[in-house]
This record gives structure tokens, C-alpha cells and sequence, in this order.
């Protein structure tokens, strides 16, 4: 997060009766209430923190179609016709994601990218070639890179890879206030600062109580909160690791390898880079399987000398000069895929929820398919990423 406190937002001050009720003012509240916006249906939107300054904030922000699942592990796992299907609605993510920027006063950082997706090691090659098969026969626009060309096209080598047409980058911060203000303009009521303590579920309706004392009655209660969200749930849905992230100092080179593309790998947990639209790189990974916010930011300064030593074998006549590094939470699930809709124990509630590394992308697709839902439409996407699949 470059930009600061980029506007204010007041806290509850008076009860309110609504038609939809959102909890979580990060990159998933904002794009659900976007949407919903668009439609003309009376929302309320509510974060116990400052707006945008959870996940959010902490985002690398790569946009990517590609599931920290590979397509061909997938289709084991959920059948290949869903897949397939989560894959190329990705891709359409992306585009709708870039028509959004497009209709808005700034671009919010956004930028169009190819995404580079190599084989870390030589028994990784045969998952890149029928990576490469199975993407290419259900459209997807990409090449098959041999070690030779990745020679050619970066300065480090890899026995394999698949350099796609689609990808993006983007400020997640700045996005979501950007989402906001045009929300707010079309009726939306955003409250930070205000804790919501208390979920009241009713036949017809919910009934949220905050920690000032204000209760807000709305017909259906979205729930938007990334993975604290699983505190609303009896079932776990994910597990909690911890990833770290660094950022250069700005450079003076425009192209700092192969049309500044995203960068990622096979091995798991995998080593990530991008550039920022300020000519900066940035590198995340180096996950660790634990949730504890304090261990976890204690890790910092070694991760960050990790994460520069790992950029500098790849990388090394690039001068990389640490200009922040900061740590996250991030959330995995069972098949990379999102969650989002219904549960049977919480009534008149919907959850957008998008885990995993194209958390942005997955929050765009929550967006859509819970503004379907509730205007009466089909979305291919509701069977897929439902809670009982």
C-alpha cells in the first residue's frame, strides 16, 4: 500500500433498515457492493477496521487466470467440465476487472500482463507440457517455452515453462476506495470503525448489532471478511499459512526482463515476482504452514533477506534495494478454488470469500455471481464454488 489514508469514512451513528448488509470493507466488500450499486439495490457496508486496511492492504495484487491448483490436478479433484470452466472464468474476471478501471476516474494501477509460469525443476516439466495441452485445448491463448527460449527471454534458466497472453496487475488499496467512492455516489452507505458483535437470523431477514449499540435490519447479510469469515463458520473451509512479501527501491529501467511479466513457479510454496507501474519489483513467497500474526512478523527481516537472495539468483545484475517488507495472512483451500454463496446454518446470508493467490480475481467472480443470485440469475459459477462441492 503506496497511497496512504486515501479518504475517511465516518463510523455508525444511527440504526438503519436496508435491503443488503455487507461486513468486510477490503477488495471482496468493495467489488460485491460495486456491483450491487449498479443494480440500484439499497446496501450498507460496514469493516471494524479503516477501510481497505486488512488483507487488503497487504495484497500483491497479481491477477492472474491461473489456480494455485494446476488444471490437470483439478480436473482430478472436481472433474474436468469445472475445471475447465474455473479456469476460463478467470480469464473473464480479468477482462471485467479491466472494464471496471475503464469506467472509473483512475485506473487504480492496472495493467494488462503476460504471465510467465516455469518448471522449478527437471520432474516439473511434464506437468508444464500437459499444462500446456490441456490449456491449449480449451483456448486459452499461451506458449510452451523451452529451456532454450526462457535462456533467450530472461536472464535464468528453467528446463520448461508456459508464457500466457492473460494476466494483470493492479493497487488492490487504492482499487477498492476507488469502487467505493463510485458506489457511494450511486447510494451506498460505508461504515468503518464499526464492529459488528452480534448477527440476529431471522426468517425474513437479519439483524446486525454493533459494538456502539446500532442495529442495522436488512433482508440479506453478505459476509465479505477474507479468512476471518471462518469464524462465522462451523466447518472449516481452509487452512492459514504465512507469506511474506518485498519491494525495490524504484529503478530506472522500463523493462526489467521479458515484457514485465508475472513471474511464478511449480514448487510449492512458490516464489513470485511482478513489477509495479513505478518501475519497482516486487517478490513474495517463502510461506510458512502457521497462522500467528506475532511469530509471523518476527519473520520479516529474514524472509525479506531470503526473498532478495532467492530474486538475486535469477536476477543478478539487477541492483534489488529493499524498500519495504511486510508479511500476511494467507488462506488455502482444499482445491484453490473460492467459496462462495450459501450455507444452510446462516439464512438469508451469502459469503464471498476468495482464497489462494488470485484472491482480486476470485473476489471479482464472489461479486458477480452473489449479484445473480440475488437478482434471480444463473451464474455458471454458483455450482462450482459452492460451500457443498
Amino acid at each position: 500500500m503506496r497511497s496512504g489514508i486515501i479518504r475517511p469514512y465516518p463510523s455508525i451513528r444511527q440504526s438503519y433498515s436496508t435491503d443488503i448488509a455487507i461486513i468486510g470493507g477490503g477488495i471482496s466488500g468493495a467489488l460485491v457492493a460495486y456491483y450491487l450499486s449498479k443494480e440500484g439495490i439499497p446496501a450498507i457496508l460496514l469493516d471494524k477496521r479503516q477501510i481497505g486496511l486488512g488483507s487488503t492492504c497487504a495484497s500483491t495484487s497479481l491477477l492472474q487466470y491461473e489456480i494455485d491448483t494446476p488444471l490437470g490436478k483439478l480436473s482430478k479433484q472436481i472433474g474436468t467440465k469445472k475445471a475447465n470452466q474455473s479456469y476460463l472464468l478467470c480469464i473473464d474476471a480479468i477482462d471485467k476487472i479491466n472494464k471496471i478501471t475503464d469506467s472509473l476516474k483512475s485506473d487504480a494501477g492496472f495493467s494488462l500482463k503476460k504471465s510467465f509460469y516455469y518448471a522449478s525443476n527437471k520432474k516439473d516439466v511434464d506437468e508444464i507440457k500437459t499444462e500446456f495441452q490441456l490449456r491449449k485445448n480449451i483456448g486459452i491463448n499461451l506458449e510452451l517455452l523451452s529451456g532454450n527460449d526462457i535462456e533467450r527471454l530472461f536472464p535464468f534458466s528453467a528446463p520448461a515453462g508456459l508464457l500466457s497472453a492473460v494476466g494483470g496487475q493492479i493497487d488492490a488499496y487504492f482499487f477498492t476506495h476507488e469502487l467505493l467512492k463510485s458506489s457511494i455516489d450511486s447510494g451506498l452507505k460505508v461504515f468503518d470503525n464499526t464492529d459488528v458483535v452480534k448477527i440476529n437470523h431471522h426468517k425474513r431477514g437479519i439483524e446486525l448489532e454493533t459494538s456502539f449499540g446500532e442495529v442495522i435490519k436488512a433482508g440479506k447479510l453478505i459476509i465479505a471478511c477474507g479468512y476471518e469469515s471462518q469464524g462465522y463458520l462451523s466447518k472449516k473451509i481452509v487452512d492459514l499459512n504465512s507469506s511474506f512479501a518485498i519491494v525495490s527501491e524504484p529503478s530506472t529501467t522500463k523493462n526489467i526482463w521479458y515484457q514485465n511479466s508475472l513471474i511464478w513457479e511449480t514448487a510449492r510454496p512458490y516464489l513470485y515476482m511482478r513489477t509495479t507501474d513505478d518501475n519497482r519489483v516486487l517478490v513474495g513467497g517463502k510461506d510458512e504452514p502457521f497462522y500467528n500474526p506475532e511469530k509471523r512478523d518476527r519473520l520479516i527481516a529474514k524472509k525479506a533477506y531470503q526473498l532478495k537472495k532467492a530474486f538475486g539468483k535469477k536476477f543478478p545484475d539487477f541492483d534489488f534495494r529493499i524498500d519495504f517488507a511486510w508479511a500476511g495472512t494467507f488462506a488455502e483451500t482444499k482445491d484453490g478454488l473460492p467459496y462462495i454463496g450459501k450455507v444452510r446454518e446462516h439464512p438469508n446470508t451469502y459469503f464471498a470469500l476468495g482464497f489462494g493467490g488470485n484472491g482480486i480475481v476470485f473476489s471479482q467472480l464472489a461479486a458477480e455471481i452473489i449479484r445473480d443470485i440475488l437478482i434471480g440469475k444463473k451464474h455458471i459459477g454458483e455450482g462450482i464454488f459452492k460451500f457443498d462441492r
